[in-house]
């Protein structure tokens, strides 16, 4: 089954219209008619429904029935330390699929990619795209954003608004993300940060250290900036129940 996202109007009584870049999909490449049904998602909430219209370039639905979330309780923010090539792409789709609320990339002293604010900007158009495809076809009911790039300065300011924040680190030792969960069983927002390619400095954890970030062991083998992320969310997201 298709799904869309609605507009920003949301559902009004039982009819939704589709987003400006799903209507123009549904009717120029799909090529749906009225009458068809529909998977929609709007204010976060995940619907049935069918096309009720098609005209001056808009899709009506009329909803015929409100589905389970696919939303997962525990929101993760992932800021991931700017990686090489077009690893952060894949982070980002992952992340969509496994239920990560937000990607935020951070410029930290051993990354190799350096973006101005110009190429930032394209960076992320590019990456806000590839999520809203993934959610798409992973069934998020809502999109997963993911931000300009930020500083290791913005890092520090931002990771004290969060429930709980943790750093995996190949350096810690003795506490793993199931003691994490033993400690903090009712947490609903956690931050997760992964360094890039070349990892993080001892200065850059002791001065997360100074804002309650934990450091964390993923075990004794060392992961890719590209695994460590994924490989972190999935195991909360289990231990927290979100994947049964």
């Amino acid at each position: 089954m298709h799904r869309f996202y609605a507009d920003e109007r949301g559902v009004n009584g039982e009819v939704a219209y589709l987003c400006e870049e799903d209507a123009r999909h549904a009717t120029r490449v799909l090529r749906m008619k009225t009458g068809e049904n529909c998977e929609l998602f709007a204010d976060g909430r995940r619907f049935s429904g069918e096309i009720a219209s098609i005209g001056d370039g808009e899709v009506a639905v009329r909803i015929t029935g409100e589905m389970p979330s696919t939303e997962a309780n525990l929101r993760i923010t992932l800021y991931q330390g700017l990686p090489k090539a077009d690893k952060m792409e894949l982070i980002v789709q992952k992340s969509v699929e496994l239920g990560a609320c937000a990607v935020v990339p951070v410029a930290m002293s051993r990354c190799v990619v350096q973006l101005d604010q110009k190429d930032g900007r394209k960076k992320q158009e590019r990456w806000q795209k590839i999520a809203r495809e993934a959610c798409k076809q992973s069934g998020r009911c809502e999109m997963m954003q993911v931000t300009e790039p930020i500083s290791f300065k913005q890092l520090l300011s931002r990771l004290p608004e969060h429930g709980a924040a943790i750093v995996p680190w190949e350096d810690a030792r003795g506490y793993s993300l199931a003691r994490f969960h033993k400690e903090h069983p009712d947490v609903t927002d956690l931050a997760i940060v992964i360094g890039p390619e070349g990892g993080m400095s001892e200065d850059e954890i002791a001065r997360m250290k100074d804002v309650s970030c934990r450091s964390v062991t993923l075990g004794p083998r060392i992961l890719r900036t590209e695994t460590a992320g994924l490989c972190a969310m999935s195991a909360l997201f289990c231990l927290y129940g979100d994947m049964e």
